[in-house]
C-alpha cells in the first residue's frame, strides 16, 4: 500500500495569488507531499470582514491557479453555511485516509500564533502535523504538543488585502495568475461601488 503525504492548505484566498502557489510548491518540494488540497473556507471564523468574492468565485479562481501543478487540488469540503472550522475538515478528511497516511497542515506563521483561539485546537495539534511558513515581523511559539516543521526560507510578502485594493482601482496585478486575474476582470470582480 503507497504512504500518501497529504496537506490542507485552507484560507479564504480572496483572491488566491502566486505567493499562495509558490509557498505550496516550496512545501511539496522539502517534505515530499503527494497532494496539497487548497480548501477555501466558506465562513472563515477568524475574519469578520466581509469577503470581497462568493465562495462560487473563489473556489473556481482556485481551481484555475490549481492547474499549473498536478499535486496541487481544489477541494470543497468548506463548502457550508455553518464556520469553516479546521478540526471538522481534518476529521473529514482522516476518515479518508489509511492510518499510514500522513497529515499536514499548510500555515502562515501568522495565523499559526493564533492556534491556541481556534476551535478544538487541542485536537487539531493531535492530529496533524504544521508545516508553518514564516512571514515577515510574525514571531510565534510553539504549544507542547505541536508538531512543527519550519518553512523559513520562503519570504512572500504579498497581501490579498492589497491585491483588492489594486484590483478596485482597476489595475492589472502581477502576482496573480493570468487565468485568475482574467476570471477577475471578465466577472467583474473586486470593483470599487460607485
Amino acid at each position: 500500500m503507497v504512504r500518501l503525504k497529504v496537506a490542507i492548505f485552507g484560507g479564504t484566498f480572496d483572491p488566491i495569488h502566486t505567493a499562495h502557489l509558490e509557498l505550496a510548491r516550496e512545501a511539496a518540494e522539502i517534505f515530499h507531499l503527494n497532494k496539497i488540497l487548497f480548501i477555501p473556507a466558506a465562513h472563515p471564523p477568524h475574519k469578520s470582514r466581509i469577503l470581497g468574492a462568493s465562495f462560487e468565485d473563489r473556489f473556481r479562481m482556485v481551481q484555475l491557479a490549481c492547474s499549473v501543478d498536478r499535486r496541487f487540488v481544489p477541494s470543497r469540503l468548506e463548502q457550508s453555511s455553518e464556520k469553516s472550522y479546521s478540526i471538522n475538515t481534518i476529521e473529514k478528511l482522516l476518515a479518508d485516509l489509511t492510518p499510514a497516511d500522513e497529515l499536514y497542515f499548510l500555515i502562515g506563521a501568522d495565523a499559526f500564533s493564533e492556534i491556541e483561539t481556534w476551535h478544538r485546537y487541542q485536537d487539531v495539534l493531535k492530529l496533524v502535523t504544521f508545516i508553518v511558513a514564516s512571514r515577515p515581523g510574525h514571531q510565534y511559539d510553539i504549544p507542547e504538543r505541536a508538531q512543527v516543521l519550519r518553512l523559513d526560507h520562503v519570504d512572500l510578502p504579498i497581501s490579498s488585502s492589497e491585491i483588492r485594493e489594486e484590483l478596485s482601482h482597476g489595475h492589472r496585478i502581477s502576482s496573480l495568475p493570468f487565468p485568475v486575474f482574467d476570471y477577475i476582470r471578465a466577472n467583474g470582480l473586486y470593483k470599487r461601488s460607485a
